[in-house]
């Protein structure tokens, strides 16, 4: 059986464990709030785990809101800490909870008990799927560094580097501009915001992000580019490096330019062996993964925002069935049809992983073995597009703010936007995608920066935390089959032959 189907048919069979454990085995949601009664309600004690990270110790909080936005809502003043631990005992697992703390709400997302029976089922799964993700992440760095000196190297002239790289940045800045026209202009037929019942207050502090994007480019440059080796989140600090030292490996002139290139093409054949030996275990990581993650996830906390992601799901779609194969055809000339086959396992990888950069290596070895692409092209385009290359998180953030602005504006008509302030959000959404890192949820913690420029409050984003998870999974298969066509198009204008050519059979 070949890998696509072995990591399709492992997701499957992932998910229907992970659902089978959902129904039938016992978890208990746990806020990771503890705390203690005073005289204007509780006190937080300690506050624990990924749901309760919007508290702190000494907190005071006077009630919670169930069913926020919802024609069911509901308020509950707190004076017992029994009292919050029975509510939460019957609210189902992902619900978020908002509590009132210093007269503003702030929001609790349920997760699951680690003491529960499903927890300890749960808790091998996630070692592998763990140790997995570690073994991902831990080709990142090498793999980039190798690829991007060997491609910049094996360019040849200056000449070659300049029209490669002008292929590979026209070609990501189109189609994220595409994707982000796709989402605007869904998202103003569909207008999920309207009428939207979310309980968000358009009193709340719009906040501010101290980094800006002149500082996403001024962070290119490393001032340590050995600590940059050590963050996977770093990878502009490695791309700006690996691509100086390819160009200056080019200058240096015999004998040193000969004997680095060779040392890195060497290199990078390790490294692309490692990984080859690594994604042997594929399958079983992403069966880990969908256990997981299924097994963990509550569905209440999606009713109120359905809308909402199916305007995003349908925008991805499009994108992904409609506006991509359009240009890998004409552009391309290249079967849609054959190249999504060939690229099967790298689209897998991210759909289970939700990080285009710890799916390089099976996106590396798909376009090459599967879609014959040489190495020169795709050891310059993929690591690049795996870093500024967001098709899908551009569309999400311009749809996720323009959703906010659309449901603030029917509380209050000061926040309706301008097509200018829309033409200004296309271009943010498409600088915030390129500084977003590509790892899970990124393109969440950019879209911050938006609401912030436009005085939006941020707590929508907070809400919109609740079903970023699906929508994350799908952004970023979008991502990887963008970089994938990316790579078969600029491959193609430089005389190769991807393997669906013109012509061949299916």
């Amino acid at each position: 059986m070949s890998l696509h189907w072995k990591v399709l048919a492992w997701m499957l069979a992932g998910a229907l464990f992970g659902v089978g454990l959902q129904q039938f085995v016992e978890g208990s949601p746990r806020s990771g709030l503890s705390f203690e009664a005073t005289e204007g309600g509780l006190v937080v004690t300690q506050a624990t785990g990924p749901g309760a990270k919007s508290f702190s110790a000494g907190d005071e909080v006077a009630a919670v809101v169930v069913n926020r936005g919802a024609p069911e809502e509901e308020r509950i003043s707190l004076s017992d800490p029994a009292q919050f631990a029975a509510l939460v005992s019957a609210r189902p697992i992902g619900e978020v909870l908002w509590l009132e703390r210093g007269g503003a709400l702030a929001p609790v997302a349920l997760d699951l008990d680690p003491a529960s029976a499903r927890a300890k089922w749960i808790e091998p799964f996630e070692l592998i799927a763990t140790i997995f993700m570690s073994l991902l992440k831990m080709l990142i760095v090498p793999l980039v560094l190798s690829s991007i000196v060997c491609g910049v190297t094996g360019v040849g002239t200056m000449k070659d580097l300049r029209r490669l790289g002008g292929k590979t940045f026209l070609y990501y800045v189109s189609t994220s501009l595409l994707a982000i026209c796709v989402g605007q202009t869904l998202v103003n037929l569909v207008k999920p915001g309207d009428g939207a019942e979310l309980g968000l207050s358009p009193t709340a502090a719009a906040g501010a992000r101290e980094e800006n994007f002149i500082e996403i480019f001024v962070r290119m440059v490393p001032s340590n580019v050995f600590d940059a080796f050590t963050d996977n989140g770093a990878m502009l600090k490695v791309i700006f490096f690996a691509l100086l030292l390819g160009l200056f490996i080019s200058k240096a002139g015999a004998p040193h330019s000969e004997r680095m290139r060779e040392l890195f093409e060497s290199f990078f054949a390790v490294m692309m062996k490692m990984a080859e030996g690594i994604l042997f275990l594929l399958p079983y990581g992403v069966f880990a993964l969908m256990v997981k993650v299924v097994a963990r996830t509550g569905f209440a906390v999606f009713e109120p925002l359905l809308l909402y992601m199916g305007t995003v799901a349908l925008a991805l779609v499009i994108h992904a069935c409609v506006t991509l194969p359009v240009l890998l055809k004409f552009v391309g000339g290249i079967s849609p049809r054959r190249w999504l086959k060939a690229m099967s396992p790298a689209l897998m990888t991210a759909f289970s992983t939700s990080s285009s950069a710890m799916t390089l290596p099976v996106t590396m070895r798909s376009v090459e073995e599967r879609g014959k692409v040489s190495n020169k092209v795709t050891s310059f385009t993929l690591p690049l597009g795996a870093t500024i290359n967001m098709d899908g998180t551009a569309l999400y953030e311009c749809i996720g703010v323009i959703f906010l602005a659309q449901y603030y504006a029917t509380v209050d008509p000061e926040f309706a936007l301008t097509m200018s302030q829309q033409g200004l959000i296309v271009m943010m959404a498409l600088m915030a995608s390129i500084g977003a890192a590509g790892i899970p949820s990124a393109g969440l913690v950019m879209m911050l920066t938006i609401l912030s420029a436009l005085g939006l409050p941020l707590e929508g984003a907070a809400l919109l935390l609740a079903v970023d998870r699906p929508l994350d999974m799908m952004r970023t298969v979008v991502n990887i089959w963008s970089d994938s066509c990316g790579a078969a198009i600029i491959a193609r204008t430089e005389g190769e032959t991807p393997v669906p050519a013109p012509g061949s059979s299916a």
